[in-house]
């Protein structure tokens, strides 16, 4: 038996059947229905929250917004200017967040933020001007209202005590208060697969579904509010909703079990958040080079790549010791290496293992080994996506997506259509757009329609009283 195809088999467990792929649907969709549901809801894994965005860009909003995006070690603040027309000039800063934000107190985290808010509206000479600001938290929590989400648990990394079932919203305000001088008025809390949403369908109304496939990954969609069990009355004067799915939850009861290997059942252990989050770390970028190395760590043992390879032990130890030496930027910056001479996958193997005269045999595995795992993750999110479409029973639909996976690595697109293909209904279509900044822009969308339905509104108020 050729060493490949050895290597094939022993990769067969990541490469699911159609069974599998069949399976993983059903089990998605029993879950957006548990998910919708007010009495099923407490056992669904994908929660389906409301986001109470129900009010759409029309394409002509103009003005000067605020956006704020965290959901990462890094945050941004964004000085939105819309200028009708589907038109928006885009300012950001970035900011890093020390151990000290992500692991402290909830204070920490938003007085520092409430800072450099301060500081970059000064720097964009805004400071006297009163500004709406749209924030994009990419974690989970339960909304009851725009401004207004309660924090169900940490993920990404972050661990800040005294946060988790309190409003995220009434603390940002609070740090905002404290800021004395600051003129910001925070109108609206969204995830950031709804500010993906909401940015695409700024360019094209079609947008009903948004995806982020980046350090994490979620998905919303647009729900018919009579669909909406748990929505009260006063908000179903309006056809439509956001659902925030948070389908890196799926499988926590279970309903991934068929297609978990060894590899993922070590991530989720040694990960912080075990027993959680169980979707998000068979697809998201935050663990996809972790699965590479544990894969590529028992195929050394097992004789099945570098077996020849003099550095043999010294790349054993690196895998062994060092969680984490393969960042999954590797799986993107691989992709396209072919041939011979393999010179991206040789210049990975100079920087994690020193090794500066790699077999092209061993280059070819690695690259497999990688292309598994990369195709595995975008074929089901293709089915999960496929389930999506359906649902919102449009005859089109697009797609909006945004993400370091999705934007670096150039197959990644083409895995997610494989099984999408599969699994839209026939008398439905799709179609795929890559989001312009939406976590920052969406965000601002948002903070805009709720300002205009604020003067609408205002205005209708003011003719019934004259």
């Amino acid at each position: 038996m050729g060493e490949l195809t050895r290597l094939r088999e022993f990769l067969n467990e990541l490469i699911p059947s159609e069974d599998q792929f069949q399976r993983l649907y059903q089990n998605f969709c029993a879950q957006i229905r548990k998910g919708l549901g007010a009495k099923t809801n407490k056992d669904a894994d994908t929660k389906c929250y409301l986001t109470y965005v129900q009010d759409f860009p029309h394409g002509n909003e103009t003005g000067k917004y605020l956006a704020l995006d965290l959901g990462g070690s890094r945050f941004r603040v964004l000085l939105v200017t819309l200028k009708g027309d589907r038109d928006a000039e885009l300012v950001a800063k970035i900011y890093d967040l020390t151990e000290k934000e992500l692991l402290g107190t909830g204070t920490q985290l938003f007085d520092y933020i409430a800072k450099c808010l301060h500081e970059f509206v000064c720097e964009q000479k805004v400071e006297g001007e009163h500004m709406a600001l749209g924030f994009t938290f990419s974690f989970p929590c339960v909304q009851t209202g725009l401004s207004r989400a309660t924090l169900v648990r940490w993920t990404k990394g972050f661990n800040c005590s005294d946060t988790v079932g309190e409003d995220v919203g009434v603390m940002l305000k609070s740090a905002i208060t404290r800021r004395s001088g600051l003129k910001i008025d925070m109108v609206a809390i969204l995830n950031d697969t709804t500010g993906t949403q909401m940015s695409c369908a700024h360019r094209n109304p079609a947008c009903n579904i948004g995806l982020i496939v980046g350090t994490g990954c979620n998905a919303c969609y647009t729900e018919k509010v009579e669909n909406c069990e748990r929505l009260d009355s006063k908000y179903k004067d309006r056809p439509k909703i956001i659902i925030n799915v948070e389908w890196g939850a799926f499988g926590e009861k279970g309903g991934l079990d068929h297609l978990l290997t060894d590899y993922d059942k070590i991530v989720d252990k040694n990960s912080l958040n075990a027993g959680t989050q169980i979707y998000e770390k068979m697809v998201a970028g935050m663990y996809m080079g972790e699965l590479v190395r544990l894969i590529l760590l028992r195929a050394v043992n097992e004789n099945l790549i570098f077996a020849q390879c003099k550095l043999r032990k010294q790349i054993t130890d690196i895998l062994t010791k060092k969680p984490n030496c393969i960042e999954t930027k590797v799986l993107s910056d691989i992709a396209n290496d072919k041939g011979d001479d393999w010179p991206l996958v040789k210049d990975v193997f100079k920087d994690i293992f020193h090794l500066h005269d790699a077999d092209p045999d061993d280059c070819m595995k690695f690259k497999y080994i990688c292309d598994v795992v990369a195709k595995r993750a975008g074929n089901m999110l293709g089915v999960t996506l496929g389930a999506l479409v359906n649902k919102v029973g449009e005859s089109f639909s697009i797609i909006g997506v945004d993400g370091t996976v999705y934007r670096c690595h150039p197959n990644f697109d083409g895995y997610m259509r494989e099984t999408l293909d599969r699994f839209v209904e026939k008398d439905r279509k799709y179609d795929i757009m890559l989001s312009e900044d939406g976590s920052g822009r969406g965000a601002a969308l948002v903070a805009a329609v709720v300002h205009r339905e604020y003067i609408e509104r205002k205005s209708l108020n003011t003719r019934l009283h004259t």
